[in-house]
């Protein structure tokens, strides 16, 4: 009896640590992010994190926002990006967008190839990096 709580008190530990961390790595269907890098800035409490999207022609990254600033460079293919209160624009490989703190966008790929961008966020440590608007 006692083995088999243990055995289960473990199995709680495990799933609570990994769930989290899996529930992350999560795309939306059609978007594939890749984490490049994260560490800590010298300005206390904040953190880089940089990933690599790529989104598959006609979707359509849905609105959301970010707890800290985002730079976007694109890396290839077409990207419409729409900003709260902004007309929408396009990019291509070499543009570079900058999205303040909790503004709502939204990416969709309007080429016919995959497009592909670097985003890189200066964010809280510790807060969720997206959170979706409906």
């Amino acid at each position: 009896m006692k083995t088999s709580i243990i055995g289960l008190a473990m199995f709680i530990t495990v799933i609570s640590v990994v769930a989290p961390q899996a529930a992350s790595a999560q795309t939306l269907q059609g978007t594939h992010r890749q984490e490049l890098s994260r560490h800590n800035l010298g300005m206390p409490g904040y953190e880089e994190i940089q990933l690599r999207v790529d989104i598959d022609p006609g979707v359509t990254a849905p609105n959301h926002r970010h707890p800290g600033e985002e730079i976007i460079y694109v890396i290839e293919g077409t990207l419409e990006y729409r900003l709260e209160g902004k007309p929408p624009m396009t990019l291509k490989a070499g543009d570079v967008l900058f999205v303040p703190t909790g503004v709502v966008h939204s990416a969709t790929n309007v080429g016919h190839t995959v497009a592909a961008e670097l985003g890189t966020y200066i964010v809280p440590i510790g807060k969720p990096l997206v959170e979706v608007v409906k």
